[in-house]
């Protein structure tokens, strides 16, 4: 996979992690709303007024079909739609890790391990690839770790590069984890 497309896919990983965490929703609004149409998502905004006795007729929010709403609670109302369940979000569900393959070592005119990671999950993630270097006597030369994306139920291919290209030249043989944890 080339750095552009995995940094395109970070970059879109990243813009959803932050709509998610800022409550951005492209289902539901904020609380209760009697907006026609589907209602649409967005951000809190200070301006908003949930303490009625700081009002004189309360928090009132008009949609397009003239409707209105009274909310006098001081709470945020929260659906199931917006937490599935009942609180925690639901983009917490754990990954099982990925299993890693060796297909070449390093060498001296290559100074990276390949390896592929295999995601078992219904959905793509992170996950954390380690491999040790080791020389003729199975000494580790260095252990290196990249986060690699792998799409759901999906085979990458990963690089995973020494600190220097000088360090090759001491490298035997390389082992890496069976198993890559998901971020």
């Amino acid at each position: 996979m080339d750095r552009r497309g995995r940094k395109l896919k970070f970059t879109t990983v990243a813009v959803l992690v932050v709509l998610a965490l800022t409550g951005f929703s492209t289902s539901k609004g904020h609380g209760r709303s009697s907006h026609s149409g589907g209602g649409g998502g967005g951000c809190s905004s200070s301006s908003q007024n949930h303490d009625s006795s700081s009002s004189t007729s309360g928090s009132t929010s008009s949609g397009s079909s003239g409707s209105t709403y009274h909310d006098y609670d001081d709470d945020d109302d929260y659906t199931d739609d917006t937490y599935g369940d009942g609180g925690s979000s639901s983009t917490s569900t754990a990954q099982r890790d990925a299993t890693v393959e060796l297909v070449d070592c390093a060498t001296p005119s290559e100074a990276y391990a390949t390896v592929e990671v295999t995601n078992p999950n219904a959905t793509g993630g992170y996950f954390t690839v380690t491999v040790d270097f080791l020389d003729a006597g199975s000494r580790r030369v260095e252990q290196r770790t990249t986060d690699e994306y792998v799409a759901a139920n999906d085979t990458a291919t990963v690089q995973v590069d020494l600190s220097a290209p000088g360090i090759a030249a001491k490298v035997d043989h390389c082992e890496p984890e069976q198993y890559a944890p998901a971020n």
